[in-house]
């Protein structure tokens, strides 16, 4: 049972990607019950093993306060006077749409289902391998779809998919940084691998012909934040994977960072480099009134935060607790704030972004942990997963990627792979270490 329960865990990551990254609401809610359903069988089969280990606690904790309080945001705190008297009761709760909060209150605790269970029946090297492998093929298989999809799309709208427009979105995505999310991500992973001592030859030129279409895809996307994450993963490869003297290292660096500008370049050509040019536009005010600039969504979302400091507006609130402080004409009303950061601190306010810190505290602490003790391949599977976080990181600041539940749960994967106590010998589960 143990070998079923992760095998459908690894159908979930292609699964996930298919339906345009998973990004409609009944899409996401397949994907809940889904995981859901794993965890029925994952409890009988603990139940049956006698042992019920979960995971480290450390990083799970985090996780079920943050879901306990977005479900505390949806809470009634009583009744409002109804001056209209209208005879509807409105629900008067810290978040701005309830139903919405409570609906991200479902994906959190899904997401952390799946990280305690990838804990539970994934901590060995080989499927560890086995999830690596399943990330970059989904990665390999979404640039191919996309550079495909780029070339010979005629039709206006339905591209193997119905809702794929013509030069809009990459590959199955809608949106081109969504899909940016998952090539850096499968970039990271195979940087990482492919700096480990005991990889062999064979293995390594495997690694550079998968890690291709990825950067191709990535570079011909046009995400100028996908672009702008793969270079902060080079240069921390860089500082990371390369030992020599420190004039030494400053050269590398140097020589890497620029080769592979003048490769992105070259092959994204004019299309690319206009994009880029244009990237001063959006840190701009808007003349047209429309408000659509990141520097004016940024702008309003702090001023919503300012407004709701303690406990934000509600986590999946914020596109319609922004409209009070969006000043546009309202054509285009912001649904995400285009800052992973900022949109955690106005939907979460203080005691949200406290939680979201404890959390990353944790993580730091347990990798630095596995980082110190692990050698050989564990350790450049630890250093992949760092690499490929560090993109999400640095992506996190201009984009809204982890919204989509594929890239979610692969940055779940990248949390386990990162964090996961590796044991080598066949041992009770129970007796790991918390």
């Amino acid at each position: 049972m143990r070998g079923l329960i992760f095998a459908t865990l690894v159908c979930l990551i292609p699964l996930t990607a298919v339906p345009y990254g998973t990004f409609e609401p009944w899409w996401k809610a397949a994907f809940v019950c889904a995981v859901f359903g794993i965890c029925i069988l994952a409890i009988v089969e603990g139940v049956i093993s006698g042992s019920l280990y979960v995971g480290p606690r450390s990083i799970l904790l985090p996780m079920l306060a943050l879901a306990a309080f977005a479900y505390f945001q949806t809470v009634s705190l009583g009744a409002i006077d109804d001056p209209g008297q209208t005879g509807i009761q409105p629900w008067n709760a810290i978040s701005a749409d309830p139903y919405q909060s409570r609906f991200f209150v479902l994906q959190i605790l899904a997401l952390t289902v799946s990280l305690a269970m990838l804990y539970r029946y994934a901590s060995d090297e080989r499927r560890m391998r086995i999830l690596i492998y399943v990330v970059i093929g989904v990665a390999v298989a979404s640039a191919i779809f996309g550079m495909l999809r780029q070339t010979a799309q005629q039709q206006e709208i339905g591209f193997a998919l119905p809702l794929l427009k013509r030069n809009q979105g990459y590959a199955q995505f809608l949106n081109k940084n969504h899909f940016a999310y998952l090539m850096e991500m499968a970039f990271g992973l195979g940087i990482g691998l492919m700096f480990t001592r005991s990889l062999k030859r064979d293995r390594l030129l495997i690694y550079l012909a998968l890690l291709f279409p990825i950067w191709l895809g990535l570079v011909l996307s046009n995400s100028r934040g996908g672009i702008l994450a793969m270079l902060a993963q080079v240069i921390v490869a860089s500082l990371w994977l390369l030992k020599p003297r420190f004039p030494v290292r400053v050269a590398l660096l140097v020589v890497m960072v620029v080769a592979v500008l003048l490769g992105t370049l070259w092959v994204g050509g004019d299309k690319l480099a206009t994009n880029i040019e244009s990237a001063g536009t959006d840190f701009s005010g808007d003349s047209s009134r429309e408000g659509a600039s990141r520097n004016e969504i940024w702008r309003a979302t702090l001023k919503m935060f300012a407004a709701h400091p303690i406990a934000g507006v509600g986590f999946g609130g914020y596109w319609i607790g922004i409209t009070a402080f969006h000043d546009a004409s309202g054509t285009l009303t912001p649904q995400e704030a285009h800052n992973e950061y900022l949109e955690v601190l106005s939907s979460g306010g203080v005691i949200g972004f406290a939680i979201a810190i404890w959390f990353v505290v944790m993580v730091v602490r347990r990798l630095q942990t596995n980082l110190q003790s692990d050698d050989g391949e564990l350790r450049a599977i630890r250093v992949g997963a760092l690499l490929a976080i560090a993109g999400v990181v640095v992506h996190s600041l201009v984009d809204f990627g982890l919204h989509m539940m594929s890239n979610a749960l692969i940055f779940i994967v990248l949390l386990m792979l990162a964090t996961a106590s590796v044991h080598k010998k066949i041992i009770d589960p129970s007796v790991q270490q918390q």
